[in-house]
Formats: C-alpha cells, sequence, structure tokens
C-alpha cells in the first residue's frame, strides 16, 4: 500500500454521490449515535465498565470489535490499490489469521488468570514496575505517531474524496474538505469513545463491521458480475496475479543468486536480491513478517483491549477465533474488488477506468491507489454506492475508536494510577476521557508529517518493524520460560527500543527530505549503511538482539522469584489451573480453529498462479 494522497487526486474531479447515497449515509450514523446513546446509558462510572465494558462483552462482540479495529479506510482503499498492481501479494499478511488463534490458545489463559487492564500491567505482573512503565510510554508514542495519526489523514482523503469542493474561510485562512474531514472525524468518532468508553467502541464496532462486510461484498459482487464472473477475472489478471508462491520463491532458484541493487535518482538502493512482487523481500516476509503478527494480534493493547473485556478464558477465546475468520475475508472484500478493477480496465468494460494502465497494459501505482473508490463509482447504483461509502467511514472509525480508546487506558491505567494511587472510580474515568482528547490534538501535529511521507502503509510497517520486536520477545520468552527475570526484560527492551529510534532517527530526515538530506547520506557511509538496510531485514535484526540480550541477562542475574510469577508462564501454571482451562474448551473451539487453518491452507493451494 502507498500513500493515500493519489486517493484525492483520482477521485476530485468527479463526485457521484447523490442524495439517495447521503440519506443511507446519514441512516448510518444515526444508527451508530442511538447505539451509542445507548450504551452511554448503561454505563457505570466506574474503571472496568469505562475501559473493558464490565468484562461483559460477548464473543461475537469481541471478534468484531477486534476486526474493526484492525480494518482502517486506508486498509481497505490501500488492499484495493495493491490488488490491482501486484495481485494477490498482500494476502500474505491478511492470511496472518493463524496470530489471533495463538491469542486465544496461548495468551488468553494467562490474562484473564491475571485480571489485567493493560499489557503493561501484565507485565509489570511477570517481570517488574519499570518493565510496565517502558511498555506504556513506548506504546503510547507508537498510538500518537503511526495509528492516530494516519487513521486522521485518511479521513480526511476519503471526506475529500466525497466533497472535493468543500471549502471553509476562518479569519482569510481557506481550510478545505480534507481538514474539515479530518475534523468532522475526530468529532464524531470522539464523541462516543469520550463519553462511553470501551463499550461504546465495542458495540458501534459491531454494527460498523456489518455495515462494511455487507457494502464491501456487494462491490465484488457487482464488479464479478459486471465483468463475467471468476474465470474472467483469471483470464484478464492472468495467472501470475493470482500466486501467492512466487514471491518466495528467491530469484537465485530462476538462476542468480548474486545480489542485486538498484538505486534511485538520488542513490538510495530502491530494490535488492529476492523481492516480494517487486515491494518486499522473500525472507523478510518469511521471518519478519510473523514476528510483527504475533506481537500486534497477541500483545498490542489496541487489539488484546477486546479479549480483556470478556468474562471469562471461553468468551475471550471464542472472541479470538471468530475474528481470526472474520480476518480472512479482506482477501475477497478488498484484494479482490482492486483486481477486478484492473480487470474492467483491460477488458475495457469500463472505459473510464481505462485511464489506470500504462503503455505495458499494467496498472499505474499512482491512479490504482484509486481502485476502491474508482469501482464505488462507476460500478454501484444510488443507494448502494452510499452503503459503500457507510462502509469505508465504518472502517475509519472503528480503527480510529479502538486507538482512541486503547491511548486511555494505557495512560490512566499505566500512568496516571501509578502516580495518584488514591483516585477513586470517577476520577480514572474522567482521567481516560481527557487523556483520549489530549492523544488527539497531540496527533493533529503529526498529519503533515505523514502526508509528507514517502508511503503511508511503508511507514507503518517501518515503525512497527522498530518498536515490535522488543515487545515480541518479552512477552513470548516472558510465558514460554520461567527463567527469564525482571532485568533481562528490561535490558532486552530497553536495547530494542534505542535500536529501533536510532534507525527512526537516521530516517526519518531521508524520508521527510529535509535540507540536506534530499540525497540522503553519504554513499559508504555508517549512516548510509543503516538507512538503506531493508525495514524488514533491520527488524529481524533487533529482535535477534532483544533475544539474546534478555537471555544472556536473564542467567547472569539471578532466578525470579517463582511463587510470585504462579500462572504467569507455562511452567509455574499451577494443576488446578491448568484443569481450569481445560475445561473453558471443548471439540466446538478446537474444530472451528482448524477450520481458520483449513481455510488459510486452502488460501495458498488455491493462490499458486
Amino acid at each position: 500500500m502507498k500513500s493515500l494522497a493519489p486517493l484525492l487526486l483520482v477521485v476530485h474531479a468527479q463526485s457521484r454521490i447523490t442524495r439517495l447515497d447521503w440519506a443511507v449515509i446519514a441512516v448510518y450514523f444515526s444508527i451508530l449515535l442511538c447505539v451509542a446513546w445507548w450504551v452511554v446509558r448503561r454505563g457505570k462510572d466506574s474503571a472496568a465498565d469505562y475501559f473493558l465494558a464490565g468484562r461483559n462483552l460477548s464473543w461475537w462482540i469481541i471478534g468484531a470489535s477486534i476486526f474493526a479495529s484492525n480494518i482502517g479506510s486506508e486498509h481497505v482503499v490501500g488492499l484495493a490499490g495493491a490488488g490491482a498492481t501486484s495481485g494477490v501479494a498482500l494476502a500474505h499478511y491478511e492470511l496472518h489469521a493463524w496470530c489471533l488463534l495463538v491469542l486465544g490458545w496461548v495468551f488468553v489463559p494467562f490474562y484473564m488468570r491475571s485480571m489485567v487492564f493493560t499489557m503493561p500491567e501484565f507485565l509489570e505482573k511477570r517481570f517488574s514496575t519499570n518493565s510496565r512503565y517502558v511498555l506504556s510510554v513506548v506504546s503510547l508514542v507508537t498510538f500518537i505517531v503511526s495509528k492516530i495519526a494516519v487513521g486522521i489523514f485518511a479521513g480526511g482523503v476519503v471526506f475529500g474524496a466525497l466533497l472535493p469542493e468543500l471549502r471553509v474561510n476562518l479569519g482569510g485562512i481557506e481550510i478545505d474538505s480534507f481538514w474539515i474531514g479530518s475534523v468532522l472525524v475526530i468529532a464524531l468518532t470522539g464523541l462516543y469513545t469520550v463519553l462511553g468508553g470501551m463499550r461504546a467502541v465495542a458495540y458501534n464496532d459491531a454494527v460498523q463491521v456489518l455495515v462494511l462486510i455487507v457494502g464491501s461484498a456487494s462491490l465484488t459482487f457487482y464488479g464479478l458480475h459486471h465483468l463475467g464472473g471468476w474465470s474472467e477475472l483469471r483470464h484478464w489478471c492472468g495467472s501470475d496475479m493470482f500466486n501467492l508462491w512466487k514471491p518466495l520463491i528467491p530469484a537465485g532458484v530462476q538462476g542468480t543468486w548474486a545480489p542485486v541493487l538498484e538505486t534511485n535518482a538520488a542513490g538510495h538502493v530502491v530494490k535488492q536480491a529476492w523481492y516480494f512482487n517487486d515491494n518486499f523481500p522473500w525472507l523478510g516476509m518469511l521471518f519478519c513478517a510473523p514476528i510483527i503478527g504475533l506481537w500486534y494480534w497477541c500483545t498490542d493493547q489496541y487489539i488484546v483491549q477486546r479479549a480483556l473485556g470478556a468474562p471469562n478464558e471461553t468468551i475471550a477465546r471464542r472472541g479470538s477465533i471468530f475474528a481470526s475468520f472474520l480476518k480472512l475475508a479482506p482477501v475477497y472484500l478488498f484484494i479482490v474488488p482492486g483486481m477486478v478493477c484492473l480487470a474492467l480496465a483491460r477488458s475495457g468494460k469500463i472505459p473510464e477506468l481505462a485511464r489506470m494502465l500504462g503503455p505495458d497494459g499494467r496498472a499505474i501505482p499512482a491512479i490504482a491507489q484509486g481502485s476502491f473508490p474508482m469501482l464505488v463509482e462507476y460500478l454501484l447504483p444510488p443507494g448502494l454506492r452510499g452503503l459503500v461509502v457507510a462502509g469505508l467511514l465504518s472502517a475509519l472509525m472503528g480503527s480510529l475508536a479502538g486507538v482512541f480508546n486503547a491511548c486511555s487506558t494505557l495512560f490512566t491505567v499505566d500512568l496516571y494510577q501509578k502516580w495518584k494511587p488514591d483516585a477513586t472510580q470517577h476520577e480514572l474515568v474522567r482521567m481516560g476521557r481527557l487523556a483520549t482528547t489530549v492523544m488527539v490534538f497531540i496527533a493533529f501535529a503529526w498529519i503533515p508529517v505523514i502526508k509528507n511521507a514517502q508511503g503511508l502503509y511503508g511507514y507503518l510497517q517501518a515503525v512497527q518493524g522498530y518498536l515490535a520486536p522488543p515487545i515480541f520477545v518479552v512477552f513470548f520468552l516472558g510465558v514460554f520460560f520461567k527463567r527469564m527475570n525482571a532485568k533481562g526484560a528490561l535490558w532486552s527492551m530497553l536495547v530494542g527500543f534505542v535500536l529501533g529510534i536510532f534507525r527512526m532517527v537516521v530516517d526519518t530526515p531521508v524520508t521527510l527530505g529535509l535540507p540536506g538530506f534530499q540525497k540522503g547520506y553519504p554513499r559508504g557511509s555508517f549512516l548510509w549503511i543503516v538507512n538503506n538496510i531493508y525495514f524488514q531485514y533491520f527488524s529481524v535484526l533487533i529482535t535477534l538482539v532483544s533475544a539474546i540480550v534478555m537471555v544472556a541477562v536473564s542467567y547472569a542475574t539471578s532466578e525470579p522469584k517463582y511463587a510470585a510469577i504462579k500462572n504467569l508462564t507455562f511452567e509455574t501454571t499451577t494443576a488446578e489451573d491448568k484443569v481450569s482451562s481445560r475445561a473453558s474448551w471443548d471439540w466446538r473451539e478446537v474444530s472451528a480453529s482448524a477450520l481458520v487453518i483449513l481455510c488459510i491452507l486452502g488460501a495458498y493451494l488455491y493462490f499458486r498462479g
């Protein structure tokens, strides 16, 4: 996925949103407000109710909320654009649905037994208070510089596409639809998030997922119907765009193992040997992508907070399994429409789409980014078009609401409550609302930075690739090995985060094209080497260094007090809790999990060209 900025240019010229479409969108927002009002009236003035919905969410609400938090509008549009340019290549990320099974079967038992509000709180129970502080601060920074700001930016792009001519003059300063849209998204999403907390977020997520799936499925159906069916899609796209395996075959197998370095006009390395569909190296996808996936789905507050809202281990596990089913859907709801758009352009069945093709018949990336909105514009009838636009907005709002709630929980529970341990439940809820508001305003300052970045998706992947490895290492080694101690965990995170932040500091001037850095660092210098190591490889390096530091420091220092970490690792789980955990699942959970794995394997077997 590249930057969403071209999307604004693609659909700026025409806007076919009719009154009927606006009526559908208005009905959608009315339903959201009604749900939010109902939830707010049911809410209680307590931290458990505000941050974890009273630990009383049902499994289908948990699963829907996890999915809604993951799928933002930039995700929808970006995947469709990737489908038009590289076929099913990015399905690898969506097929990481198995990571949610790891959450449900491996981590949920520990999280539910510990009764924590946040992931840093779990680290404190397992290791130390210092570990909790470090993870809290890093998580908040990560949310601000990536998830919140990117979501707001995506909202501005979507509104800019819907209302390209909207302008407001404030004191001689003209504000366009991009910034108006950003403010409106914040106002609407922030309103129900601030007032209703986790319960409002989760219940609205359930509504939003339904709208998103129905709307996107209708786009896929209409596109295939207009094209002439799945066989026509394969014909016009070609077998190469249906191949998930080719990107995982190193170029050396086909004739050469010599490294291939291509540079751009500025002298930066833009391609190395063994690349994944001209975008990602196969080694990085094989080793780095699962690390990022397991960190995100199993240890990130943004996702796991939904499972923490379950009343017991059974419901939390079922919610995670249901989310894994939903996670398989983007391949067919977002990537396939992008491929349909390309096929319709090549076949000439929608002449207006021909502008997305280059002289070689391949999609022009900058224009292909608008595949999803172009299909909405030229393919769907009035009314249904409004439903799909509502789905786009719901994806955006669900993602933003989730991160707002996660931020307020982290700040209030991990920092404020530590500073003021005698705070009342009312004070905690009030601070959570205030924290959400402050985070939003801080995020606004990052929008220009992201807007000027080389690529939105690349930006997200790089930030996560640099900051996620030490968190992944500490959680996984901490749960699987009781010998890992507090000093090992702390030093692992500190060293890992320093490496990640160092790489971000090196990359930022070049990424933004700051004065003196337009051509990058002097070729061959140490900083040039650091800047040109592919982010996935650097991420794997951080993971290895963090693991080595954690193991080495843990074994060089005293053992942890095993009584203090009872039920927080596999080796210290009591027999009674093992029996209780075993009683929390039966053949239904096992069968559903097996079906998810079979669906993933089926996708890999089918998408092989």
